[in-house]
């Protein structure tokens, strides 16, 4: 299961790479830093994710906005173009070498992680703009949708069984 997950993510982030890199470049690598397309991480600057749920007045919408617009300022996560390479070279080499792929991933991993920590910091600052009842009614919509993903995993989970139950038993049956 840990190679497997291993394998999943080094495809993952190989793809993303090669594809932001490929983007970059008008469909070709170049030599040199590439950077993340960001189009999923642009919205409309009155939606604050999380915060949709609150009413929020006018002064914290503004203030909100402001904290938004510092991380979208942000310069995005860079890769290397030589960090693609080594990951495709890892990928590729005849004899699997684990510890050289994390290696390289924590690398490229680096930059997302530092991005994703500012954002955190900045959406924890948005919470402390709310009123007590503005972070009541977070909380409870936060539960809510907890107990949804619960409910989506529990029946992903049955489904799985369900269908591998089905799988042994053809295989039986042959």
């Amino acid at each position: 299961m840990q190679g497997t997950t291993i394998t999943l993510s080094v495809a993952s982030l190989l793809m993303l790479v090669t594809g932001a890199a490929m983007a970059a470049g008008n469909g070709s690598l170049t030599k040199g830093l590439c950077y993340r397309d960001e189009s999923a991480m642009k919205r409309e600057e009155s939606q604050q994710g999380m915060f949709d749920a609150v009413k929020l007045t006018e002064q914290q919408r503004q203030q909100m906005r402001d904290l938004t617009r510092q991380v979208r300022n942000m310069p995005p996560p860079l890769y290397d173009i030589d960090d693609v390479e080594t990951m495709y070279q890892l990928v590729t080499a005849d004899k699997f070498d684990a510890s050289a792929v994390r290696a390289q991933i924590s690398r490229m991993a680096e930059a997302q992680i530092a991005r994703q920590v500012e954002m955190a910091r900045v959406r924890n600052q948005m919470y402390k703009l709310l009123t007590p009842d503005q972070k009541t009614m977070l909380n409870h919509q936060h539960e809510q949708n907890m107990q949804d993903v619960r409910q989506q995993i529990a029946a992903d989970q049955s489904a799985r069984s369900m269908d591998m139950f089905r799988q042994g038993q053809s295989v039986s049956s042959e």
